[in-house]
């Protein structure tokens, strides 16, 4: 297996809510939801860098298709990373996140690793961190 990720997609609640979330608050281009003729298919995929792709998916079509049980949700199973490259940037994007909708949990702050973070969950529960790494610049 080649050390790569090009779909990550997360279970949610209810689809328009987070598409709404993604598309509208945070900017995330996307064609919409797809796949509502089929039984478990409706799903979003948003475009990010790199020909990475988002995708929202309902959680019990999810746990259908791969064939586990639905559990409960968790915000520490994992999170979303964002690197930025400044600063400033780390705030503006959290204050769109909260505009959008997110829950703030860790507002932006200097680290004792010499960076700067925050981090937010969605309206399901997932958990994002966006940061400034002075180590880790983003591509452009």
């Amino acid at each position: 297996m080649k050390p790569r990720v090009s779909i990550i997609t997360i279970g949610v609640d209810d689809l328009d809510r987070s598409l709404r979330f993604y598309r509208d608050g945070l900017g995330f281009p996307t064609r919409g939801i797809v796949g509502t003729e089929y039984e478990h298919g409706a799903v979003a995929f948003f475009h990010l860098t790199n020909g990475q792709k988002l995708a929202i998916w309902a959680r019990k079509d999810l746990a259908h298709e791969a064939k586990v049980p639905l559990g409960p949700r968790s915000a520490s199973e994992f999170s979303l990373g964002h690197n930025v490259g400044s600063k400033a940037e780390v705030d503006a994007v959290i204050g769109q996140a909260q505009r959008a909708g997110a829950m703030i949990t860790d507002p932006p702050h200097a680290e004792f690793w010499g960076g700067y973070t925050g981090s937010f969950q969605d309206p399901d529960g997932h958990l994002w961190e966006v940061a400034w790494n002075p180590e880790m610049n983003p591509p452009e």
